[in-house]
């Protein structure tokens, strides 16, 4: 018999774990090569995972919903025939919990790290994913802190949303300075957050445990009864990864938001007179998105710091000019595909690109990589008929602007012969940045530049 391991694929360069949302196969059922056994979900794609062989499925390792390191076998296909399963047995014994352990120490710089806390805590020895590990790491969250946060995942495991929900709330509960009692909740134990990594200071400290009962609500407070004629709707996978996001972003960066308007009057006419050959010559239409990418990519290049991120007390200047654009699903949620080196193609590759990307996300069918490495991002919220918006940062990104609909409307022009009052083409964008290093004179600088280059599109130029 011949056991092909079938391995969680490693979808993206930043992707360290993906959710088993759907098995399409049992063991004992037949696969053909390239055939789908199961769907997986990231952060923002779902994707199908082939089989890698072709025979019987002989073990599922994994159950759905669970939550899967890159390159962990989540499966066995016997290539060979059903026939033979003496060897099936052998890593069954192995197979429910070790996935759940084992992959975590693939992600060493975290597990040494954690590793000694757990020790200390004594019985806490629950699992955690690298997701979960790294945000705690980046919310400066002990581990004997990490151990009281409730789980609401498989066997209590502690998922991407409750740590989320529990670093908004952080700030409104009250610090944890009293240990639990260690017969009832073990998990709790390492409530004393500033003893944690001495373990003698949390057996000498035997206070009370009501503090720590309340933050332990939250996660499930919501009401069972709602007053009025009311419609409860679930969240599906995507707005709840959404509203994780949201939420994130406005506990990790101060927003503020600068506004400033601009008139677009020589790009609408010049596409207005180009589009029709636009598409006949290059075989792409023509929109404003690639215009307004163009213009931005422009405006970086002149002001670098919009093009970074923070990690501590360091600013990560990248020179890479990755291009977020809000795109919206069948679904109505919405999503960021990435054009990748922006700054490294001209308006038809910007097109192409757009264009693209568009239309995969309509169709879902974007791939993981496809929403991975954005350093900037910019939202057409006039789209839907918004004059401006306040966008919120795309983390880890510093900035993200917004362009509104274009409204014709009365403006003051100078001209040699004086003032006069002509019908333009307006549009207001606005610029939501994060202050902790982005100062009010570098974001508004920034949003004037692209304003100005917008203004001084050549309406003769050539297609």
């Amino acid at each position: 018999m011949a056991i092909v391991d079938l391995v969680m694929p490693k979808m993206g360069e930043s992707i360290m774990e993906a959710t088993v949302l759907k098995w399409h196969k049992k063991p004992g059922d037949k696969v053909r090569m390239d055939e789908t056994v199961l769907e997986i979900a990231t952060d923002k794609v779902d994707s199908e995972v082939p089989s890698t062989g072709e025979g019987t499925i002989t073990e599922i390792l994994f159950k759905e919903n669970d939550v899967v390191p890159v390159g962990t076998v989540i499966a066995r296909i016997d290539t060979v025939g059903v026939g033979n399963s003496t060897a099936a047995p052998q890593a069954a014994p192995s197979s429910p919990p070790p996935p759940s352990v084992q992959p975590v120490q693939q992600s060493a710089p975290v597990t040494a790290q954690v590793a000694p806390a757990v020790v200390a805590s004594g019985d806490g020895n629950r699992f955690y994913s690298p997701l979960v590990l790294n945000i705690a790491g980046k919310e400066g969250i002990s581990m004997s802190e990490l151990e009281q946060i409730p789980g609401t995942g498989n066997e209590g495991r502690v998922t991407k949303r409750d740590i989320l929900s529990y670093v908004a709330n952080r700030g409104n509960g009250q610090p944890a300075q009293s240990t639990p009692q260690p017969q009832v909740q073990p998990a709790s134990q390492p409530q004393m957050q500033h003893a944690a990594p001495q373990e003698q200071s949390v057996q000498s400290q035997p206070a009370p445990a009501a503090p720590v009962q309340q933050p332990t609500p939250a996660p499930s407070a919501a009401p069972s009864n709602y007053g009025g004629n009311v419609e409860i709707v679930e969240m599906d996978r995507m707005r709840k990864l959404i509203a994780d996001h949201m939420v994130r972003s406005k506990a990790t960066s101060p927003h503020v938001t600068s506004f400033t308007e601009c008139d677009v009057t020589n790009i609408v006419r010049w596409r207005e007179k180009a589009k029709k050959e636009y598409e006949k010559k290059y075989g792409e239409k023509i929109t404003f998105t690639p215009i307004f990418i163009e213009a931005i990519v422009n405006c970086i290049r002149k002001f670098p710091m919009i093009n970074s991120s923070v990690d501590g007390d360091k600013i990560l200047v990248k020179k890479d000019i990755n291009i977020g654009m809000a795109a919206a699903l069948p679904s109505g949620n919405l999503i960021v595909p990435v054009i990748k080196n922006a700054d490294t193609k001209n308006l038809l590759g910007l097109t192409k690109d757009v264009n693209g990307l568009a239309n995969a996300a309509r169709t879902n069918k974007l791939k993981a990589d496809d929403t991975q490495g954005g350093t900037f991002t910019m939202t057409n919220v006039g789209t839907f008929g918004s004059l401006m918006g306040t966008p919120i940062i795309n983390q880890p990104q510093v900035a993200i602007l917004a362009v509104g609909s274009i409204k014709k409307r009365p403006m003051v022009l100078e001209t040699e012969d004086g003032d006069v009052i002509a019908i333009r083409h307006m549009m207001y964008l606005s610029l939501s940045y994060d202050h902790r290093i982005v100062d009010g004179s570098l974001g508004a600088s920034f949003l004037t530049a692209v304003a100005n280059e917008l203004e001084a599109f050549d309406v003769n130029r050539e297609i």
